[in-house]
């Protein structure tokens, strides 16, 4: 049996910011909130609640408060970076040690704590229903197997293969996201399951 994912594992693997990431862990670990791993990264919870998590990426690292839409954010430094979905998640993003303002995270950190224990929290959105793009549809219906693999997966699952064809605009964009997501639903691999 393999062992859980570590943070120090995370920072470990990491190709980016490593030495940024672990100047805002210790900022992190010197606050009330439990370090965690989850959805492949660093994630702070406090009583159980997630409150921030930490990443990074190739051209920035970064703070994640899951419940950022509620602070007041004096500073500006946060961004809602998928507006059309994303309502409570608010990103701060940085690009070197400079951007790293320790009080100023500490104070985020104290806000988004008290949010949290006053119960504060956008309300989960209602369930996903599947909204099937017809090239996927006629490759279930041509392929029996493959609609077997397909209908094993969760809803959510198979909403995040139908808007991942159907958020394209051309026919032949549609044509090349159907091509790669039938491996991966003949494999049993759902398409955002590495983000878990």
């Amino acid at each position: 049996m393999s062992r859980k994912k570590t943070v120090d594992d995370y920072l470990i693997d990491i190709a980016y910011w490593q030495d940024e990431l672990l100047v805002l862990r210790r900022i992190l670990l010197s606050t009330d909130l439990t370090e965690t791993i989850k959805w492949g990264m660093p994630c702070y919870t406090h009583d159980g609640k997630n409150i921030v998590g930490m990443a990074g990426f190739k051209s920035y690292f970064g703070l994640w408060f899951h419940q950022g839409v509620f602070l007041s954010d004096p500073e500006k430094v946060l961004i809602n970076a998928q507006t059309e979905k994303t309502k409570a998640l608010r990103q701060w993003r940085m690009t070197s040690t400079d951007d790293i303002k320790a009080e100023l995270i500490e104070k985020y950190v104290s806000e988004s704590i008290e949010h949290s224990l006053a119960g504060k929290a956008v309300p989960k959105s209602a369930p996903r229903r599947l909204k099937m793009p017809p090239l996927l549809e006629t490759a279930l219906i041509d392929d029996a197997e493959l609609r077997t693999h397909f209908e094993a997966f969760r809803t959510a699952q198979k909403c995040d293969f139908a808007d991942y064809i159907s958020s394209a605009k051309q026919d032949a964009t549609k044509q090349r996201r159907l091509e790669k997501i039938i491996p991966l639903i003949q494999s049993g691999i759902g398409l955002n399951d590495k983000y878990k």
